[in-house]
């Protein structure tokens, strides 16, 4: 099979993947092979390209918003069959034993794999997946337009849910228009949010427009009406002040990055009020689930720019340079 190969972590601009002529994987016991066809390219991938994050196997094919048709199943794999149309997240697998597991996070797992940085990702013909960590994708979504609901959805829709639980529908916030905002935007109009976006690029802020955002504007303005609730897409540390300046008495701000540059020390009046600052690490099946679910529901509609594989390491610059107009995808 072909596949986009790490072997050495560097800038994007130095081109670090290397296309690869690799065998291709057989399942083993509870897991599937499938047959990629789409692939999202996501800033996850890119801190791991560029070594943000540590290597945790080398050389590592990166990828984790996988679509594909599974071609093969595994001894003791049930409920799934040869051709269903399924996913595979950032979540490869989880020892449902450890204390997080137990009482229902796990996504705090501490044995956790992950897709495309323990295990070999999508960035390739094929790949092996967990048969219980697969999700079976709604009909009417093409391949490509699926792929970014896999983590930009996914971990998109948690660091949602995070900052708005408990409240009533008001005044949402988002910091970073690309991938996951995008979609995250449709799940909060669903939910009678009104939503106030801010980023520098000019395309995504006509795409904000273009999604229903009362307002749009980049991260030092401040909007017409304090935010009752805030999600920072963006991996810059910076904006938190900002988006904390922006935030309502009793207002909740999650950050939804795996990697983060750091935060500037905050003034104290700035989280006074009982504004609170919450992390988003990983996601559930649970999360896939109910994502997925709106996803057809709605139904959300992704905005992609697709890639050949052959081109993966220009997809992970021009998302570096900010240049991708909602998601980037590969398709294989």
């Amino acid at each position: 099979m072909r596949a986009q190969v790490l072997e050495r972590q560097g800038p994007a601009e130095e081109r670090p993947l290397r296309l690869r002529e690799l065998p291709t994987p057989e399942p083993r016991p509870g897991q599937v092979l499938i047959r990629i066809s789409a692939c999202g390219v996501c800033h996850t991938d890119l801190h791991i390209v560029e070594g943000d994050l540590p290597l945790r196997k080398k050389p590592i094919i990166p990828g984790h918003e996988i679509v594909g048709r599974v071609t093969a199943l595994g001894p003791d794999v049930t409920g799934l069959s040869v051709g269903e149309r399924v996913g595979a997240a950032w979540l490869h697998w989880t020892c449902g034993e450890c204390r997080f597991c137990r009482r229902g996070q796990e996504n705090l797992c501490e044995n956790a794999r992950f897709t495309g940085w323990d295990v070999d990702g999508g960035f390739a013909e094929y790949t092996v997946a967990v048969a219980d960590f697969v999700h079976p994708i709604p009909a009417g979504f093409p391949d490509e337009r699926a792929a970014p609901l896999l983590c930009a959805g996914i971990v998109g829709y948690r660091a949602l849910v995070l900052a708005i639980r408990g409240k009533e529908p008001g005044r949402l916030g988002l910091y970073g228009f690309g991938a996951s905002a995008h979609i995250a935007i449709q799940v909060a109009r669903h939910l009678g949010w009104e939503v106030y976006v801010f980023t520098r690029s000019p395309q995504n802020k006509a795409l904000a427009r273009e999604l229903g955002a009362v307002w749009v504007g980049e991260a030092p303005e401040r909007p017409p009406e304090p935010l009752d609730a805030a999600v920072i897409y963006a991996p810059a540390g910076w904006i938190v002040p900002e988006a904390l300046k922006s935030l309502d008495k009793g207002g909740r701000l999650s950050l939804a990055g795996i990697h983060m540059t750091p935060i500037p020390e905050l003034p104290y009046a700035l989280l006074y009020h009982e504004r609170e600052v919450v992390s988003v690490a990983n996601a559930t099946r649970e999360d896939a689930q109910e994502l997925l679910r709106y996803a057809a529901e709605i139904p959300i509609e992704t905005e992609v720019e697709t890639f050949p594989l052959e081109a993966a390491n220009d997809a992970l610059m021009k998302l570096k340079q900010r240049k991708v107009r909602g998601a980037a995808v590969l398709v294989v």
